[in-house]
């Protein structure tokens, strides 16, 4: 097994409860984690059998910029769905979605999303 971590990706999305969210957008930022069955692009040091980071961030970028979800939780299975149709192999993928613009009477950093999501094949 092995884990394969894409952090910090920053997209701007138009995501949240409210109307004006999913109108004006704003900032996301994104983590991918894939976790593979086995070890196998050790042993063959081929592409086809790793995880390529540009990969993960290019399909994470086309869900939370081309997408509208009133729920980060979508958002994230979203993402998860996306990256195991690219890499049918792997035995799950986690995303973590982090929200800084919170429309709350209050001071926080941000709002966290986790989700991970098995793959069933």
């Amino acid at each position: 097994m092995a884990k394969i971590r894409v952090h910090n990706m920053l997209f701007y999305g138009f995501h949240g409860i409210y109307e004006y969210e999913r109108e004006q957008g704003q900032k996301f930022f994104v983590d991918v984690e894939c976790e593979t069955r086995d070890n196998k692009a050790a042993q063959t040091d081929k592409p086809e059998d790793g995880v390529d980071g540009a990969i993960v961030y290019n399909a994470a970028r086309d869900v939370v910029e081309n997408s509208r979800s009133m729920l980060l939780q979508t958002v994230a299975t979203h993402v998860n769905e996306a990256v195991l149709k690219i890499f049918p192999y792997l035995a799950r993928v986690k995303t973590v979605i982090r929200k800084f613009s919170v429309p709350v009477q209050g001071v926080l950093d941000d709002v966290e999303v986790e989700v991970t999501t098995e793959n069933k094949e």
